[in-house]
């Protein structure tokens, strides 16, 4: 059986979908929600984040999750309602996604503020929470070089996860869940969808995209290689919450989320297939593609048809 492969004609369909149409549309795969500017967005998402470990609290159950360094926008209404409601994280249990490490497959030391996701993660995130509110030491787990089964063990060990709230790239990786770009390695959805936590060498274009996002082009000042949570794990989750605010460069990925078919070319559609509840949250910005405006004239030459 083939693996399924996005058309051009589809990709072109999809991405002049207008706007307006988008929340409530019929053919898609994930609830979509936009709001008009990222800060809304992102903002919502933090709400999510309160109101889930509230609700599972209330009912006596732990809370799971797989949660990335970044987008970290909503960590910030996350932190300040845990602080002002007193809302107990002792019971939430914190998958990280994934960590760079340097070019000898090191960690970076906690200081560096961008390489180190753990220490970033510990300055802006637990170290803003009331202590005795906070996510116990041990409940937050981290992939280790050391000992690549362990979260994968942990996770499985818990049912899974409840949610997992998803940076999403230009490419629709997810953590650092990649299309493979090796031409002599040949990976079925299946596979892919079974990949454990492991050692990856990045994509050129996530480089690229890091290096112009972050320093100025500089890609020399961006790592090549990480360590990060399988789609496994991911795959195991209750709910996958897509988080996408992030401009010009995500407006395909967004359409490509909706509407395709699960796909290695673009990781994130796997999670409609095997996770129960998916939800996109957008601004209307990224939401907006230029070809949803008939800004760009499809001629035949672009669109493989014929004068």
């Amino acid at each position: 059986m083939m693996e399924y492969r996005i058309s051009r004609e589809d990709l072109f369909m999809w991405c002049s979908v207008p706007v307006d149409r988008l929340e409530n549309h019929p053919d898609s795969k994930v609830k979509v929600t936009i709001k008009e500017t990222r800060k809304e967005t992102m903002e919502l998402a933090g709400h999510m984040m309160a109101d889930e470990v509230k609700r599972n609290n209330a009912a006596g159950k732990p809370t799971s999750w797989v949660l990335p360094s970044g987008p970290a926008d909503q960590f910030n209404t996350f932190i300040n309602r845990v602080n002002t409601e007193r809302i107990s994280l002792k019971n939430l249990h914190i998958f990280h996604m994934d960590f760079v490490v340097d070019w000898n497959t090191r960690p970076f030391p906690f200081a560096n503020a961008y390489e180190s996701a753990h220490g970033r993660m510990k300055y802006r995130f637990f170290d803003l929470i009331d202590d005795e509110l906070n996510v116990p030491v041990e409940q937050r787990v981290w992939p280790r070089l050391e000992n690549l089964d362990e979260m994968d063990d942990k996770i499985a060990a818990m049912g899974g996860v409840d949610t997992v709230w998803a940076g999403v790239g230009y490419k629709g990786l997810v953590a650092f869940c990649e299309c493979p770009h090796n031409p002599y390695l040949r990976v079925s959805l299946e596979e892919f969808a079974a990949m454990k936590t492991r050692v990856v060498t990045l994509n050129d274009d996530t480089i690229i995209a890091t290096s112009e996002r972050n320093f100025g082009g500089c890609y020399d000042k961006v790592p090549h290689q990480a360590v990060t949570i399988g789609m496994k794990s991911m795959l195991s989750a209750k709910r996958c919450v897509m988080m996408i605010p992030t401009g010009s460069w995500k407006q395909t990925v967004v359409r490509v989320a909706m509407f395709s078919e699960p796909t290695i070319e673009y990781p994130v559609t796997l999670f409609p297939k095997y996770v129960p509840e998916n939800i996109l949250l957008t601004d209307r910005f990224t939401a907006t593609h230029p070809l949803s405006k008939g800004e760009i004239q499809l001629s035949a030459e672009n669109t493989g048809g014929k004068d």
